[in-house]
């Protein structure tokens, strides 16, 4: 079978045996699996988590190991790639995906696959998800990163009517955004260097927009909260002057390795604005967004703005890195996704 991989100089297409099905495990057909700005970050190195690429897939069961209840093939599912322990002192405080085990669980050989192996773990533990008829593989496929903001904002001390600015437009910023705007936030404002992708923050549900290079009509402290949803390091800083005193600002986009932030700390703690890191999604996250999407009250489908066949994943990473006319790069199986 055919699978994405890591390889020299970037991503590459090998050929690979299908994983072998064991008790406890479900084999899943991928036919839509997003691709997410992590994934283009372990392709240039710059991310020190696993090297495993692909973690938003969604397929047709096609085996299911023994001992396992609850799933049948032929069943249409998202499966999430990571799950904690649930039983560890960070579990206990609630920070699942700070678990140590919560990165050593993931899919064999990853979501970007013709076929891929879900772990006893992740199947005991809730990670695959059944979806309705009527939501659609691509749709799915957009079930993890949606995920993650809806943890991340669980995590946080918002409140409806708080004026909120997401810097960084891109999937993730834009779901987020959505997310923000169902969830009651009184001023929504975005912030990206891409005049595209503000014209579509607009279109998503934001009250107004700008470019942070040229900050016009944005006052110092105006944000109750600030999200980050950029690994930009220079965004960091802005969101600490954007946001208001006692505010908080949320590090949500994935920093490269070995950044380096260099700020005034005795002007933040002066302000007293709080920096909470979130990261990833829980099955809480999931399957909320999951209802969100199936519902109807969280439309996705528009994001997706290239689907590209696995076989020419190569071309998806490229298109990826593109900001204007892009959003959401999903990589297919050939199959229908709709």
């Amino acid at each position: 079978m055919k699978v994405g991989r890591l390889g020299p100089g970037g991503v590459v297409v090998a050929e690979v045996d299908r994983p072998v099905l064991s008790g406890g495990d479900l084999l899943v057909e991928m036919h839509a699996c997003g691709l997410c700005g992590s994934d283009v970050e372990k392709v240039k190195g710059h991310y020190a988590a696993t090297g495993k690429i692909g973690h938003e897939p969604a397929g047709t069961v096609v085996g299911v190991g023994y001992g396992v209840t609850g799933y049948r093939v032929g069943d249409r599912v998202f499966v999430h790639h990571h799950v904690p322990c649930y039983s560890c002192d960070v579990c206990r405080a609630g920070r699942y995906t700070f678990c140590p085990t919560y990165q050593k669980t993931n899919l064999d050989p990853g979501g970007f696959a013709e076929f891929f192996r879900v772990p006893p773990e992740n199947v005991s533990r809730g990670a695959a998800l059944v979806l309705p008829d009527h939501v659609s593989f691509e749709e799915a496929a957009l079930i993890e990163p949606l995920g993650c903001c809806i943890d991340a904002l669980a995590a946080l001390p918002f409140q409806p009517g708080d004026r909120v600015l997401v810097l960084g437009l891109g999937p993730i910023g834009l779901l987020y955004l959505k997310l923000l705007r169902v969830s009651g936030a009184g001023l929504l404002v975005g912030a990206d260097l891409s005049a595209y992708r503000r014209e579509v923050a607009l279109r998503e549900g934001a009250d107004r927009v700008f470019d942070p290079r040229t900050p016009e009509g944005v006052t110092e402290g105006e944000f109750d909260l600030v999200v980050v949803a950029t690994g930009a390091v220079r965004a960091i800083s802005d969101g600490f002057r954007w946001v208001r005193r006692g505010g908080t600002v949320n590090l949500f986009g994935l920093p490269e390795k070995g950044s380096h932030l260099e700020t005034d700390l005795q002007d933040l703690y002066m302000k007293g604005a709080r920096l909470v890191p979130t990261y990833a999604a829980t099955e809480r996250g999931t399957n909320t967004a999951l209802r969100l999407i199936a519902s109807g009250r969280l439309p996705v489908r528009q994001l997706v703005t290239h689907r590209i066949p696995l076989a020419r994943i190569e071309e998806g990473f490229r298109q990826a890195t593109a900001t204007e006319g892009t959003i959401k790069v999903v990589i297919t199986s050939g199959a229908p996704t709709a």
